[in-house]
């Protein structure tokens, strides 16, 4: 990333979904919770969240900043790759053989990590259901204890979130899907000389892919999909900065964007969102690769 006079940079911002969670697992969790709204991970969505950091050493970019909605499966899905990216070893070939983030040596400094309400999930009952949403509007403990939960050392005390409270109850689907593209743009614009991942819900990968790809619409998104944005910016000494439009590098169906091919022959595994193209009506995929990297 530039800062120079008259010099250009590039900045990358991944939108992701979170891991598997809990209550599409085990339905019966619900009926149990103490706070049926805001499941965690399931055990198998730790890993895939653990396994996604992992892969994202291997970008091809610095990932400086993460972005982080505040509900519990995000904040998992963020601690996860946070440690991923965090990890200290002596060599890659050894992360990869880690199956979980238990004996990880963060290094913390890697990374700055800030939860950012405007990046929750929709809150309607489309979302949420009516019967599972908090009667009395409490959806967090404070937001101390929800920073608690990130890795140790990684939080930017700095770093004021854009929305400064949740949305209201029953946003509609359209109110949903501006916000996210709002938030997304303006946290863009706040760091401009950063590389971002943003921790949210698949309904962001929707509107990210339907607002920056023309004639597209999403119709599924994967755990812990993924996707790319990318921008030239122009800045010069006067710390001013113009910026071009974002364009979505992910290819749709056609390459395994950031990664090279596996060069063990092996298939890669992919997380996917899957998107329609109404202008070419064509069935596409989008995706990230979690089974190959270019320094293995």
């Amino acid at each position: 990333m530039g800062g120079g006079e008259g010099e250009g940079s590039v900045q990358n911002v991944l939108v992701m979904r979170h891991g598997d969670r809990i209550d599409h697992l085990e339905p019966l969790w619900v009926a149990h919770a103490s706070r049926p709204w805001d499941p965690p991970l399931a055990e198998g969505g730790l890993i895939r969240a653990w396994t996604t950091g992992k892969r994202l050493r291997g970008v091809g970019f610095p990932i400086h900043r993460v972005l982080v909605s505040p509900f519990l499966r995000c904040l998992e899905t963020a601690t996860e790759i946070i440690r991923a990216l965090c990890c200290v070893v002596d060599d890659d070939t050894r992360l990869l053989a880690m199956g979980t983030s238990q004996d990880a040596v963060l290094d913390p400094s890697r990374v700055k990590v800030s939860i950012e309400f405007g990046l929750c999930e929709m809150l309607n009952s489309q979302a949420i259901g009516s019967r599972v949403a908090p009667k009395d509007n409490k959806w967090f403990p404070h937001i101390s204890e929800l920073e608690a939960l990130l890795p140790a050392g990684t939080l930017d005390h700095s770093a004021e979130s854009i929305y400064k409270e949740l949305p209201q109850w029953e946003e509609s689907l359209l109110e949903a899907r501006k916000r996210y593209i709002s938030v997304i743009q303006a946290l863009s614009d706040k760091y401009p000389n950063e590389n971002l991942l943003l921790v949210s819900h698949g309904e962001a990968i929707g509107a990210t892919v339907a607002s920056f790809l023309e004639d597209a619409m999403v119709f599924e998104v994967e755990y812990c999909a993924c996707c790319h944005l990318q921008r030239n910016i122009l800045s010069n000494s006067s710390q001013a900065f113009s910026t071009e439009n974002f364009r979505v590098l992910t290819e749709s169906g056609q390459t395994v964007p950031f990664f090279p091919p596996d060069r063990y022959g092996s298939r890669p595994y992919c997380y996917c969102c899957r998107y329609y193209n109404i202008g070419g009506a064509f069935i596409a995929n989008l995706f990230i690769a979690v089974a190959i990297l270019s320094m293995f």
